[in-house]
């Protein structure tokens, strides 16, 4: 168990030592990832930055989903999830995740383009691995954009999904692969929804100590 997102992002970067005092970029992903990718980068000494990806959510079960999309476009679909939706649905939801990307950049990175990665390691951090669709347009953003390695952190993973990521990286660190997953959540004592206010304090926090 960790009892937070900080505790757990302390973790994870100690069994990233390889990477400290490195040229690694370390990307979170928001809103989730962001304490633990700053835990991450803070002990590490590297670069930090918030990679904006959405689920694209079914209609009629928005906590579910049929795939993801990055900030550049790149889009993950898990086309036997997606069967059941309508391309001009799949089309309007995935204008509707745009949308909410580019509320994010201004509201989250405050507008601020990311830094470039082309030939650089890429450390991308979530605050766990469910059903895997935002990570798997996270790697796909890194690929389209020329990262030279790709490695995916996380504190805890399904099973099959920390196996099917870890076929299509560089590298990959799970500190847990509970044998009966069902929730992110499960592995945190303290466990709660982060805001956007949190989410611009921890990147004030960045932006002061960097």
């Amino acid at each position: 168990m960790f009892e937070d997102r900080k505790d757990a992002g302390r973790r994870l970067g100690r069994a990233l030592e390889n990477f400290r005092d490195s040229d690694a970029l370390v990307l979170a992903i928001p809103r989730g990832g962001v304490e633990v990718g700053y835990e991450v980068a803070r002990h590490l000494n590297t670069d930090f930055s918030l990679l904006i990806c959405r689920k694209l959510p079914f209609p009629d079960n928005p906590e579910s989903g049929f795939g993801a999309i990055a900030e550049d476009g790149s889009i993950f679909l898990n086309e036997y999830a997606a069967r059941g939706v309508a391309p001009a649905t799949i089309r309007a939801i995935i204008r509707q995740q745009q949308e909410e990307i580019r509320r994010r950049i201004r509201t989250l990175r405050n507008n601020e383009p990311l830094p470039d990665i082309r030939g650089r390691t890429v450390i991308l951090v979530d605050d766990g691995i469910a059903m895997g669709s935002t990570m798997m347009a996270a790697i796909r953003f890194c690929r389209n954009n020329g990262a030279g390695r790709v490695i995916v952190a996380a504190p805890v993973g399904g099973e099959r999904v920390t196996a099917e990521i870890g076929r299509l990286v560089d590298g990959m660190v799970v500190l847990e692969v509970p044998p009966i997953f069902y929730a992110v959540a499960q592995v945190y004592r303290n466990w709660y929804d982060v805001s956007d206010g949190e989410v611009q304090g921890i990147m004030a926090r960045w932006q002061q100590t960097s």
